[in-house]
C-alpha cells in the first residue's frame, strides 16, 4: 500500500511538472484600472491557486476558533455524578439512549 502511494504521488508530480514546462509563455492579466501582471502562465496559475487557498483557510478560522472553545468548555465541565457502593442501577433496554439508531431491527 506505501508503495501504492508513493506512486500516485511521483505521478501527479510528474504530471504537474510537465504542466509547468509546457506553460512558460507569457501571460498578461488585466487588473483594473489599466494596471497589468506580465509572468508566465505556471506563476499565474499557482498565485490563484495560493489566494484560494488562503481565503479558504480565513473563512474556516472563526468555526475552527468556535469549535475549540467549545471543546474546552466540554473538557473543564465535571464529570457526571457515579452512583454510591451500595446502590443498585439497573437500567432496562428502553433507558439506554442510542446517539444513533440501530439499521437494523433488534
Amino acid at each position: 500500500m506505501r508503495i501504492l502511494t508513493w506512486l500516485i504521488r511521483g505521478f501527479i508530480f510528474f504530471t504537474l511538472f510537465a504542466f509547468a514546462l509546457n506553460n512558460q509563455h507569457d501571460t498578461i492579466v488585466h487588473w483594473f484600472f489599466g494596471v497589468q501582471w506580465r509572468a508566465p502562465l505556471v506563476i499565474v496559475v499557482l498565485a490563484a491557486f495560493g489566494v484560494g487557498l488562503a481565503l479558504g483557510v480565513f473563512a474556516m478560522v472563526p468555526r475552527w476558533w468556535r469549535n475549540r472553545r467549545l471543546a474546552q468548555r466540554q473538557a473543564r465541565t465535571p464529570p457526571a455524578p457515579t452512583a454510591v457502593a451500595g446502590e443498585s442501577t439497573t437500567t432496562t433496554p428502553s433507558d439506554i439512549a442510542f446517539e444513533h439508531p440501530p439499521r437494523e431491527g433488534l
